[in-house]
């Protein structure tokens, strides 16, 4: 555990300042997954995005940032597990007004529920790729099936710490009622929502 957090926070780190000044060399093709390898995901390059339509004109979008994560590929390299947590605390719309009411208990209740979680125990592989992730979300206290696919997936290898880093773009679409968040669908909010992944995760082996 100690060697995950140490090399999470010099991830983190790295990343942020890789920021403020782009390496001047391009990342070298990796390969796929390494089997039975353990990644962290990197939180500078991992967030939910949401898109929920409101009374049939425009759509809202937010986004949350992810507190900490890994994943652990099996020793076959044909599956493996997804462990991530997100700060639901986070979540910003670029409107103030509407970031206090979607942390209210109209929404998220995040006095109550500061975090959410997905877990995974089957990555489905199209050769070296990642083609969904099938696995449950937990977000206000209730535990649901969620189902990611992915719209794209890769390696690399980072010039910025010389370690391999897989990641992809994942999408699905829930209904929030599953879980208990109902504020507004009898009035133009829709239940709807589409939710938009974006992940990377470090090797640390």
């Amino acid at each position: 555990m100690k060697k995950l957090l140490t090399l999470a926070a010099l991830t983190t780190a790295t990343a942020l300042a890789g920021a403020q000044q782009a390496p001047e060399a391009a990342a070298k093709p990796a390969g796929g997954p390494v089997k039975g390898a353990t990644y962290v995901v990197d939180p500078t390059h991992t967030f939910v995005n949401y898109e929920m339509g409101h009374y049939g004109t425009t759509t809202n979008r937010g986004r949350f940032s992810t507190k900490d994560g890994s994943i652990k590929i099996d020793p076959s390299g044909s599956t493996g597990k997804v462990d991530i947590t997100m700060d639901i605390s986070s979540i910003n719309t670029g409107v103030d007004l509407l970031n206090r009411h979607l942390m209210s208990k109209d929404f998220f209740n995040v006095a109550e529920f500061p975090t959410a979680r997905f877990v995974a125990g089957q990555i489905d592989f199209s050769g070296d790729k990642v083609t969904q992730v099938n696995g449950t979300l937990t977000l206000m206290g209730q535990t649901r099936p969620v189902l990611l696919k992915a719209n794209r997936f890769n390696c690399y290898l980072s010039p910025l710490i010389n370690r391999q880093i897989c990641g992809g773009d994942f999408e699905t679409t829930v209904e929030r009622s599953q879980w208990g968040i109902s504020w507004g669908l009898a009035f133009g909010f829709e239940d709807k929502v589409r939710l938009l992944v974006q992940v990377e995760a470090v090797n640390i082996q």
